[in-house]
């Protein structure tokens, strides 16, 4: 493992978030915080509670998966894109660095800006709802596999984006909804039961409930199923880009 390649990689992603720290960092916390003043005071009125919880705190859980999912696929995507546009992905792949150590540099830097952005965001949310959290080392492995897993997918967008456009396609057209009908604002048990079950296929809603799960002890799903379609998910990330690489999809060409 060459440790000094990754940490060059890692370093350099990471500076770049401090370069462009308004639209990194506090452009999604200033638009989270605008949901939970819409959301949880406006509609929070009308909807006091749900199984017990003030409405306000039962959507904290999804809005940061929300940023969380769109923040790392962004990260992720962008910082292997920009140096295929420049050209500059050349050198990286004839440098003695490889393919593991590329893909564990680029996701684990956007990761972590994920991480710490979800850690900011859940600090915000406790200045406008009353938080617990009562299983803390969950929702930290829930955090840290979702911002992986995520980043990962965002880094294989990164490589078949053949454009600045379709760096977005992929977050606005699908990640962005299927968030928003996977239970970020409400508990799909409030559904009929033949919408219940068309949720039940959509992938985000296990992360959304497992994660709400670390919070209040309250799932959409078991907790079980949320964790095994986390990594299913992250398996099948991990075997595309062995593919990728192995194939030099988009890379080489």
């Amino acid at each position: 493992m060459n440790l000094y390649a990754v940490k060059a990689i890692y370093l350099f992603e990471m500076h770049r978030t401090w370069r462009t720290i308004m639209q990194s960092v506090i452009s999604p916390v200033i638009s989270t915080s605008l949901y939970f003043v819409v959301f949880g005071s406006a509609i929070g009125g009308r909807i006091p509670e749900i199984n017990g919880i003030s409405y306000g705190a039962f959507i904290v859980p999804g809005l940061i998966m929300l940023s969380l999912l769109t923040q790392s696929i962004s990260n992720a995507s962008f910082g292997i894109y920009f140096p295929k546009f420049v050209g500059t992905i050349y050198e990286l792949l004839s440098a003695p660095v490889s393919y593991v150590e590329i893909v564990i540099a680029y996701v684990g830097a956007a990761a972590t800006k994920s991480i710490i952005l979800g850690l900011i965001i859940l600090a915000t949310a406790a200045l406008f709802v009353p938080l617990r959290i009562e299983h803390p080392f969950i929702m930290l492995l829930f955090l840290v596999l979702t911002a992986v897993t995520f980043s990962m997918f965002g880094f294989i967008i990164g490589i078949w984006a053949d454009g600045f456009e379709k760096l977005q396609l992929v977050p606005l057209m699908i990640v962005t909804p299927l968030t928003f009908l996977g239970g970020s604002f409400y508990s799909i048990d409030m559904l009929p039961d033949f919408w219940r079950t068309v949720t039940l296929f959509n992938p985000v809603v296990y992360l959304i409930s497992g994660f709400r799960w670390s919070f209040y002890g309250q799932s959409d799903v078991h907790i079980g199923t949320s964790l095994a379609m986390t990594a299913v998910f992250l398996i099948a990330c991990m075997l595309i880009l062995r593919w990728i690489f192995k194939t030099g999809y988009r890379l080489k060409s």
